[in-house]
């Protein structure tokens, strides 16, 4: 059998951080706003006759191999620990080889280890035999990334991941529950410049302390994320009525208050790129993920993005990437 998942990265427009439990529990009609990017992680898996089984990631150059009779080596495993965990939760009974691979940059801030989460539970489900719903895969995913980041993760990435498009997830104590927002998709290619600083950072440190100082009682950090909530409904609103210039001011007004969040929201590498962006037609900035390094998606003036990738790309350390949106999202295939 020949098994292939593959999952959309996305781009987070407002809403960052306020996904991560409890945190959205206090701040009513918390939501977070993101676009799915054709940027994918890709998960394949082959059977085998034997019992071994052989795990590749393409984009860290490492292999794990072993056999199914000993997959209770897998649970403290430190090499490919998301996928070590996954292959462990799912305990399939035959050999396999799996290959992984994300095409966004390490680090980037797109949700590439949680878009490759999606992916690998899609593929390992099928392989032992559909045991879940794809209901239940994103709880999963949050699940086993937490035990491998070793702090709350939140929950939009994987929601783009597995829906793909452009996304509200509403936070609410009853559930979190997903809405796909229809805008001008084509507008929102044409005006969005996404660039690699080629500063890769740590969203678990940045969410963590940021989650901490919540939940210690610091008003200011209350006030940025109410803030940062009303940004959220705002955007939806905006990108529904097609109001391009309240998306660039909904953005600018949203990293103002993610500053507040955090003095590592932002690198001196990523204000110097910022800076030029605003010289080269940029109206707005968005830092991708929990910031510190990573990706800033850009919002150009009308007709501006082919000169402001142009100047971006003759930055050093810079790398434009490629990308259109992506209307699919978790993607699976067997034969």
């Amino acid at each position: 059998m020949f098994i292939e998942a593959s999952a959309p990265t996305r781009v987070d427009l407002t809403g960052g951080t306020i996904d991560i439990p409890p945190l959205y529990l206090f701040h009513e009609g918390a939501s977070t706003i993101n676009f799915a990017i054709s940027l994918r992680a890709y998960c394949r898996i082959k059977t085998r006759k034997d019992d071994r089984f052989l795990v590749e990631s393409v984009d860290r150059n490492e292999v794990l191999e072993s056999s199914v009779s000993q997959l209770q080596m897998l649970k403290h495993e430190k090499r490919l620990e998301l996928i070590a965990k996954l292959i462990y939760f799912f305990k399939p009974e035959i050999g396999f080889e799996m290959t992984v691979e994300s095409k966004v940059p390490a680090g980037a801030g797109l949700a590439g280890s949680s878009t490759l989460n999606i992916a690998c539970i899609a593929a390992l489900n099928r392989l032992v035999g559909e045991r879940y719903s794809s209901e239940r895969f994103i709880p999963i995913a949050a699940a086993i990334e937490c035990q491998v980041i070793r702090v709350p993760t939140g929950y939009q990435d994987y929601y783009s991941a597995q829906y793909g498009g452009v996304s509200a997830i509403h936070f609410r104590p009853d559930g979190i529950f997903h809405e796909h927002i229809e805008t001008d998709f084509e507008a929102l290619e044409s005006r969005f410049v996404i660039a690699y600083t080629g500063e890769p950072r740590d969203s678990g440190i940045n969410n963590w302390e940021i989650t901490k100082r919540h939940i210690d009682g610091e008003g200011e950090i209350f006030d940025a994320f109410e803030q940062i909530r009303d940004a959220s409904l705002s955007m939806k609103d905006a990108l529904l009525k097609r109001d391009w210039d309240a998306v660039a001011e909904i953005l600018r007004f949203s990293h103002s208050q993610r500053k507040r969040l955090s003095k590592n929201i932002t690198t001196k590498h990523m204000d110097e790129i910022i800076e030029e962006a605003f010289r080269n037609g940029a109206v707005a900035a968005q830092v991708c993920g929990a910031g510190g390094g990573g990706c800033v998606a850009f919002f150009c003036k009308e007709g501006y993005k082919e000169k402001l990738e142009r100047r971006l790309s003759e930055v050093d350390g810079v790398k434009v990437l490629d990308w259109k949106l992506s209307r699919n999202g978790l993607e699976l295939s067997s034969d």
